[in-house]
Formats: C-alpha cells, sequence, structure tokens
C-alpha cells in the first residue's frame, strides 16, 4: 500500500478506522452474514479509501459513516457478484459426466480466469458489457443484438469494438 505524501492524511484514516472500524464490521455482516467475510471486506474498504487519499482528503471527509458505507457496498456488490460467479461454475461442474470434470488445479485456474474475466467486463458500461455477452457467450447476430436492446446495428458494431478493445488490452497487459 503506497503513502499518501500527507501524514495528516494517514493520522485520519487511522482515527477513522479506531472510530468506525467496528461499525463497519457489524454492518457488513448483518449484510452477508458472515463476520470474516465482513472483516475481510472492511479492511478492504480501509484499504480503498487509503489508496485513494491522493484524489480525496480523508480529513475533509465530514459524514465518515456515510462514506464508508458508499466505499463498503461498491466493494460488497463486486465480493457477491464473485460469489455468484464461482457458485455458477462449481453448479455447471456437476452437471459434466463424472469422467469430464476437471482437476482441482485445472479448476482453480479456470475460476481465476473467470473472476479476471468478470472483472474486466465489470470494467465496460452495461450496455456494452451486455451486446458483448449476447454476442460471445449466447452466439447472436449483431442484428439480433440490436433488436434485442432496441439499439442500431452501429451502435452494436461500436460497443462489441469496445468490449475487444478492453479484451486486448487486458491481453497485452499481462
Amino acid at each position: 500500500m503506497s503513502q499518501p505524501a500527507d501524514s495528516a492524511a494517514g493520522q485520519a484514516l487511522g482515527s477513522m478506522y479506531n472510530e468506525h472500524s467496528q461499525w463497519l464490521v457489524a454492518w457488513l455482516q448483518r449484510k452477508l452474514g458472515n463476520r470474516s467475510d465482513a472483516a475481510d471486506l472492511a479492511q478492504d474498504t480501509f484499504t480503498r479509501i487509503w489508496e485513494g487519499a491522493r484524489t480525496q482528503a480523508i480529513q475533509d471527509i465530514r459524514q465518515p459513516r456515510a462514506y464508508l458505507t458508499i466505499v463498503a457496498k461498491r466493494l460488497m456488490i463486486n465480493y457477491l457478484e464473485r460469489q455468484s460467479l464461482h457458485q455458477a461454475y462449481l453448479a455447471s461442474l456437476h452437471l459434466l459426466p463424472e469422467d469430464s470434470v476437471p482437476s482441482a488445479e485445472t479448476r482453480a485456474i479456470l475460476l481465476e480466469t473467470l473472476q479476471e474475466l468478470d472483472a474486466l467486463l465489470g470494467e465496460l458500461p452495461a450496455k456494452v458489457r451486455t451486446a458483448f455477452l449476447l454476442s460471445q457467450l449466447e452466439g447472436l447476430s449483431y442484428e439480433d443484438i440490436a433488436g434485442q436492446m432496441g439499439i442500431s446495428v452501429r451502435t452494436v458494431t461500436r460497443y462489441m469494438a469496445q468490449g475487444f478493445r478492453q479484451c486486448l488490452r487486458v491481453m497485452l497487459d499481462a
């Protein structure tokens, strides 16, 4: 974790952590029903605030619990999406014939790849992501996608280009 240039930000975050971390864990536990996951997400929340300290002056936050709630909700949504993806993957494994089930190592690699793909697609605007998934997962033509989404084929083409650029960007960064 990099440190913001201003030590006042570090002191402000430390104070916020001391005053509100237990409350945040309890709030997340009520939402998730699991103290361990709640503690992890609370820690991630403070880490995210620390990392954003260059753009947001921590000491200027007037309503820390409201701010913590907003950051924690975003992280919780990402967490729940990853959990849902994981559950869907496990459910699909149960549908395979026993001799086709991949090894534990292959399953771990596939799950990690799915999570990376989910994060990649999560960075796209919702309409772009929808068009991209309809094409790549459902096999729909651009015309079918346009009709289903109520947009032009030209717009679908533009959305697909965005999706492919995003994939290429990640491939080139790897």
